[in-house]
């Protein structure tokens, strides 16, 4: 079994959620008293949010390279990034280590595509949304589609990740406005909506819309679990 390397912390709410699903999918496959193989690293979320919120992302991508290292450095033989907005400075990560990384948008994307979904909706950080570096990677590598929430839509899913979600709150009536929002981009074309932050399947499952949700945090644990395993 490889050991998997996680940087987490952004938020650990979410590396919980990683945490679980990765010691499961690996108990599931064994069986008996398996457990995965993790070499993890938990940053403070507070020093990387103050520097998102200024758009240091030069400095985000030191404090994370700098981790990265440390989890080679404790064994692991390939890394996940455990958020989606972090992958943004994913090249700087890169030149801290020589262990490969499992792309959340990679995993995520082809999934879509053994599905069959030619157009996507994205809900995530405003920088997920707004930004090329996900949105891209998806729609220029594997040929998706990807549409995002209007303007003020985008406001309100990047306030309540940052107020709600990171925090621990779980509230009804953020639910709510998150469930419409994922049935307007189904009646904008949507096939699916991609869960583009690793909180947001706390606050928003499956049974709650009959929109197709492709939940990141789900899917990545999964690919890291498959390649952990592989011979």
């Amino acid at each position: 079994m490889k050991t998997i390397g996680m940087l987490g912390g952004m938020s650990w709410e979410s590396t919980v959620s990683y945490y679980k699903a990765i010691n499961e999918g690996v108990k599931q496959s064994l069986g008996g008293l398996h457990s995965a193989k993790i070499a993890l690293y938990s940053v403070n979320f507070d020093e990387i949010e103050k520097l998102q919120r200024v758009g240091d992302w030069e400095q985000a991508g030191v404090v994370l390279g700098e981790a990265a290292k440390s989890i080679q450095a404790g064994g692991a033989d390939f890394l996940l990034i455990c958020t989606n907005t972090m992958h943004k400075v994913l090249p700087q990560i890169e030149q801290y280590i020589d262990i490969p990384v499992l792309h959340i948008a990679d995993a995520t994307a082809n999934k879509l595509l053994e599905d069959g979904i030619s157009k996507v909706g994205l809900i995530g950080t405003a920088f997920t949304m707004e930004q090329d570096f996900y949105k891209c990677r998806i729609s220029e590598n594997f040929g998706i589609e990807v549409i995002v929430p209007e303007h003020q839509e985008r406001e309100v899913i990047h306030r309540v990740i940052y107020d709600e979600l990171c925090q621990g709150q779980i509230l009804a009536e953020s639910r709510e406005k998150y469930i419409n929002i994922i049935d307007s981009l189904r009646r904008r074309g949507a096939e699916a909506v991609i869960l583009g932050c690793t909180e947001i399947a706390l606050l928003v499952e499956q049974e709650h819309t009959q929109v197709k949700l492709y939940d990141t945090t789900k899917i990545h644990a999964e690919q890291a679990v498959m390649l952990a395993l592989a011979n």
